[in-house]
Formats: C-alpha cells, structure tokens, sequence
C-alpha cells in the first residue's frame, strides 16, 4: 500500500487482529467525528455511498451496507463514539465483525439497487472481468 502514495496507517494492536483493528486505529490517530472505511478490494464503491449511508442512520453510531443479499459490514460509517467499546471489545479477544457492529447499536443500510457496486476482486483477471461488464 505504501507504493499507491497514499497515508498508509498501521495497526495499534499487534497480530492483526482483523478489520475492526483497523478501524480502532484509524480512530486512534486521526481526527474527526465520522469515518468512512471502505475495503481496498472493493473498486465500484458508488459516489453518494457516505451520503446514503449518513441519511439512513437515524441515531445509530455505525451503519454498513447491505447489498439485498448480504452484508458489508467493513462498508461503513462509525462515529468516533464507540471507539472505547471496540477497544474494549478487541482487548477481550473478540474480533467478529457483525457482532460488534450490532452490539454497538448500528444496523445495515439497503443497496440492493446498485448490488454489484459492493463486488470483491482480488486478482487483475477478475478486474478486467469486471470491467468488461461494467
């Protein structure tokens, strides 16, 4: 990642202890209220994604997306708020995903209109599979 230029900011916690890791880190050293976490391996992730997802809201702390068929939970919006429960949370040796965003009081946001915007790709062969599609 740190070819592509950009700030590359690593884990707090040793031993990759996955996604939410990552998150608790971002929280740790950057500034601001909201965050916005895409995965890397995602490429279509649509333009009005943060828009959608802090419309749809309410009061939730976290939001992620929900493509009509499954979840996106590493697709989110997080409030510095719960920054405390998912240190907490990862200090206990949790490390699922899902759980935590529902413990934490948020619940998913429906993109079942733009679906494959939300695909993996993980080689150059699917990309360029992708991109023939698109």
């Amino acid at each position: 990642y740190q070819a592509s230029g950009l700030k590359v900011i690593e884990d707090s916690l040793a031993d990759y202890p996955g996604p939410l890791a990552g998150m608790l880190s971002v929280m740790q050293q950057e500034a601001g209220e909201w965050f916005l976490f895409c995965p890397c391996d995602t490429p279509y992730i649509p333009e009005d994604l943060a828009a959608r997802l802090n419309h749809q809201r309410k009061d939730a702390p976290v939001v992620w997306v929900h493509d009509g068929e499954r979840d996106h939970p590493t697709i989110a919006l997080v409030n510095r708020a719960i920054e405390p429960l998912l240190l907490e949370y990862l200090q206990a040796g949790e490390r699922r995903v899902m759980a935590f965003m529902r413990l934490a009081g948020g619940h998913a946001v429906d993109f079942s209109d733009n679906k494959d915007a939300f695909i993996n790709v993980n080689t150059p062969e699917e990309l360029a599979r992708w991109q023939e599609k698109r």
